[in-house]
């Protein structure tokens, strides 16, 4: 009689942890989806912001060269910038700053290096050419920069003597 109980009661049980194991999966399953959505909304404005901000650099820049003539006018285009900054700064965008930083691989772009017999300075971001931008955490363009190499003294002088020999070819 034990021995029927026992196969009575093996299913029950077995059936109870497919259930539990079914539930498990459908709550991470919803959890995982829940974040997926999130990160989707979060990044969802990426590709537009790709479009958008190289036109906003544009704009800074031209505002560098822009005379002091027509003064009202620059005032205008001076507010409309900031607005734009404004609302990039409430969905998220920041400009990468480049200024006095060691370069960095994953919000900057090293166009080309500049040598310098310094060697503080060695790593460092020389010249911002383009200015880089985050959504969030993401680097959605990165900033184009000049970067400093260090070269110390000897090795200018080898490279000097390198370049003053006759080629042999």
């Amino acid at each position: 009689m034990d021995k029927k109980k026992d196969k009575t009661i093996n299913p029950a049980i077995d059936w109870q942890n497919k259930y539990q194991r079914a539930l498990a999966d459908y709550q991470n399953l919803s959890k995982q989806q829940a974040r997926e959505q999130l990160e989707l909304i979060k990044y969802a404005t990426s590709s537009l912001l790709q479009d958008l901000l190289p036109v906003y650099s544009h704009l800074k820049l031209s505002l560098q060269h822009a005379s002091a003539e027509d003064n009202s006018w620059l005032q205008g285009v001076q507010y409309v910038l900031k607005q734009f900054k404004d609302v990039l700064a409430v969905r998220g965008v920041q400009e990468v700053i480049t200024e006095g930083q060691v370069f960095n691989h994953q919000t900057m772009e090293a166009v080309n290096e500049v040598m310098t017999s310094n060697q503080s300075l060695d790593h460092q971001v020389a010249k911002e050419l383009s200015a880089g931008y985050t959504l969030q955490d993401r680097t959605i363009i990165p900033a184009k920069v000049s970067v400093y190499k260090y070269i110390s003294e000897q090795a200018e002088i080898d490279s000097n003597v390198v370049d003053s020999l006759p080629n042999n070819n």
